[in-house]
């Protein structure tokens, strides 16, 4: 239970997904859809979850209401032309109306200086946001045991992530390596000078990144909504505190 007190509960602005009519699955027209542990997470941790619907036209609205921001992640790709990749992955899966929905409330939200979280496809986002790039398709880029698309169930660990200290995500979490869940086949590439890789998985793969010009700039390549490691909480709590 959330106790009450003269704070302000800080509104979190939460981006999801966004699904296509179907004959035989939840509805023969589109819906939205959202993990309930992402809200869940958002309330335990002391914050008021809001959902953002794709409407570009209403960004300015939506920025004058939340107080930071959670870009979630999902089954699907950020086209390689925005980072400026000429060559596409043969599976690669877009939604472009999400992702540039997400772009533009993300582009909007660090010019306002509000706290952001990308959380797995969210990281993905930021760090192109940010002005980096990704890797389309980790097992042709990397030789790896690694499990970065785990088969056992997202509530469960895949792998440790090496943390490095004096960066944010070591201070929200206080320990050198953390447990993580794994379910991308993306990943960072290339971070832009001003973004500081803070978590690599021990194979080189980037799990973590930040940017210190701004308030609250955290993206984790894992899903800490599920609340595998202790550290997973300690974040969604950093982004309530910083959207104080």
């Amino acid at each position: 239970m959330i106790k009450t007190s003269n704070f302000k509960l800080p509104r979190i602005g939460i981006t999801f997904d966004k699904e296509e009519p179907s004959e035989t699955g939840y509805s023969k027209f589109p819906w939205y859809a959202l993990r309930l542990n992402y809200v869940n997470s958002v309330i335990k941790a002391g914050g008021i979850p809001i959902i953002l619907p794709h409407e570009v036209s209403l960004i300015q609205e939506y920025s004058n209401i939340i107080d930071g921001l959670i870009v979630t992640g999902g089954n699907f790709d950020i086209d390689p032309k925005l980072y400026g990749d000429q060559s596409k992955y043969g599976n690669i899966n877009y939604k472009l109306e999400r992702t540039n929905f997400e772009i533009q409330i993300t582009l909007e939200s660090l010019e306002r200086n509000l706290p952001v979280l990308g959380i797995c496809g969210g990281q993905q986002l930021l760090n192109v946001v940010l002005g980096g790039s990704l890797i389309q398709h980790i097992p042709d880029a990397f030789d790896t045991i690694i499990q970065h698309e785990q088969e056992n169930p997202r509530n469960e660990p895949s792998h440790i992530i090496i943390i490095e200290r004096n960066t944010l995500l070591h201070e929200i979490v206080g320990v050198d390596q953390m447990h993580v869940n794994s379910a991308h086949h993306q990943a960072v590439r290339q971070v832009p000078s001003s973004v500081i890789i803070n978590a690599n998985a021990t194979d080189g793969i980037i799990e973590g990144i930040e940017s210190p010009k701004h308030k609250f700039c955290l993206g984790v390549q894992w899903h800490p909504e599920f609340e595998i490691d202790p550290g997973d909480t300690l974040i969604f709590s950093a982004l309530i505190n910083a959207a104080r």
